[in-house]
């Protein structure tokens, strides 16, 4: 019997050759500045050393020799690790509070050191950071307006405004305490003409942060010096304040009023709510000024 071609035998399939597996090489990233972990790394164990503690004011010491350490403050505040960043936060707050002589030459560069360790994501830095700023009002008060770049103070108010108005507890709380340090440490006139532009910030909560640190300033003032800054142009302030989304805002401003009124009325024996009406009405527009009247009357009640 004739065999069959092999041409008409079914096609052999050809063995499909097997894939290489691939070999992902890792990638050496850069740490990143003060220390922050890539999100997409596995996290290192946890260092003993790793641990901040959030040190009060009352508990910290003097250098023996302070002389000797202030160099050596200079290149910690120029150190990437956060760990040893927070470190010399918390040097720079014993140097403030016992030797600030020493300090003050160098003042401008730790405000700048503190306003970027306020920027960090991480929280224990951000916190040190705050608290070394608390310090440093206590201890320069005014002094900071005339010793360094008013850039460097302008640039230390948005941050502290900022921390304040965000949604981590510790942080904002930290960040009220060192607003209301700065108040009590500082004359109100020349911190008012800081805070005044904050009045009309686009960040809800900055405006109200921004508010209670004007209000706290007013209160302080006396009749002479609400003269100098101008009543009306607190009057001004208050009244595009009352009508603000933020209960916060609401309530600064009720206190900035009171205090005008309290001005206004000094030297008035009799009439005072007549005279009151008509100031008002003679420097705002006839809604503002029946909400003046209006705050007034209802203190009253």
């Amino acid at each position: 019997m004739a065999l069959r071609p092999i041409d008409n035998a079914l096609p052999i399939t050809p063995e499909r050759p097997k894939k290489q597996a691939k070999v992902s090489v890792p990638v050496q990233k850069k740490p990143s500045e003060f220390g922050v972990n890539d999100e997409n790394k596995a996290p290192l164990p946890p260092s003993a050393d790793a641990s901040v503690d959030y040190i009060p004011s009352e508990n910290l010491k003097p250098f023996q020799d302070p002389e000797s350490i202030i160099q050596s403050l200079i290149e910690g505040l120029d150190s990437k690790d956060w760990v040893n960043l927070c470190e010399s936060l918390n040097d720079s707050r014993r140097f403030s509070l016992y030797h600030s002589t020493l300090l003050l030459p160098i003042l401008e560069k730790v405000i700048l050191v503190v306003v970027k360790a306020m920027k960090n994501p991480r929280s224990a830095l951000c916190k040190t950071s705050i608290m070394a700023a608390s310090d440093i009002f206590n201890a320069f008060g005014e002094k900071l307006l005339d010793s360094t770049d008013s850039g460097a103070f302008d640039q230390l108010l948005l941050q502290l405004l900022l921390k304040a108005s965000q949604d981590k507890k510790f942080v904002c709380e930290e960040a009220d305490r060192s607003l209301n340090a700065m108040v009590k440490s500082m004359a109100p006139l020349p911190l008012l003409q800081k805070l005044r532009g904050y009045v009309n910030h686009g960040n809800l909560r900055v405006r109200a942060k921004a508010s209670v640190s004007i209000s706290n300033s007013v209160l302080k003032m006396g009749l002479e010096e609400i003269k100098e800054f101008g009543m009306v142009t607190l009057l001004q302030m208050a009244a595009d304040l009352l009508n603000d989304r933020l209960p916060e805002a609401r309530e600064a401003a009720r206190s900035i009023v009171f205090s005008v009124y309290k001005a206004f009325t000094e030297n008035e024996e009799e009439m005072e709510e007549e005279a009151w009406q008509s100031f008002c009405q003679t420097n705002l527009p006839p809604n503002h000024a029946q909400s003046m009247v209006k705050v007034i009357l209802s203190s009253r009640v």
